[in-house]
């Protein structure tokens, strides 16, 4: 059992040192869901909807727990390798993530909305929404995850070629060939800057 000082400790020192401690108190990885486990669950609450995102949450910590002596130790920051494994099992559930993106597609574009005092802006991203939401369904699911992982959880491109286990290289240029396709798709709105809503 891992003592008071011991959890205490634990909340200052960076992801590496706590996950190291965890090899041998594993009751200490309960400082790395503590710190990470709402930002997971934001992420995939986006990905999938938030009736998912629990589930997947859950999910998440398993596996890295039971992972977690696999981690790489020089890396102080955890958050890569969380959404590198958030990004795996929200694909276990990629299926309910396209019947959400193909329904808000379905959804017309020309629907009156209410004028919403504080932001025009949020009344030109509402009638955006279904074009948004079918040009993110013709991606493929590693376009879609790259996409999501530099817009929604907002990590560097290191970070996201860290999360999938690809070269900083390849998340630069598959960004780019992904943004040119969405930008088409969207009359020449930035993907980056737009955000879809789950209902």
């Amino acid at each position: 059992m891992v003592g008071a000082q011991a959890l205490l400790e634990g909340s200052t020192a960076d992801d590496s040192a706590v996950i190291a401690r965890s090899l041998e108190q594993p009751e200490a990885f309960a400082v790395v869901f503590d710190r990470h486990a709402d930002e997971m669950f934001r992420y995939a609450a986006r990905r999938l909807g938030a009736e998912l995102a629990e589930d997947v949450v859950a999910e998440v910590f398993l596996v890295a727990f039971r992972q977690r002596a696999r981690y790489d130790l020089a890396r102080p920051d955890a958050r890569p390798w969380l959404y590198g494994i958030t990004t795996n099992v929200a694909s276990q559930h990629r299926r309910a993530e396209r019947r959400r993106t193909h329904a808000a597609a379905r959804v017309a574009a020309d629907r009156p909305g209410t004028f919403d005092e504080r932001s025009d802006e949020r009344v030109a991203a509402q009638q955006l929404q279904p074009r948004l939401a079918r040009a993110l369904s013709t991606l493929s699911p590693r376009e879609r995850d790259l996409l999501l992982l530099v817009a929604w959880a907002d990590l560097s491109y290191e970070d996201v070629a860290a999360a999938l286990g690809i070269p900083p290289g390849t998340v630069r240029s598959r960004l780019h060939r992904v943004r040119v396709k969405l930008r088409r798709a969207l009359g020449g709105s930035d993907p980056l800057t737009l955000e879809p809503q789950h209902g």
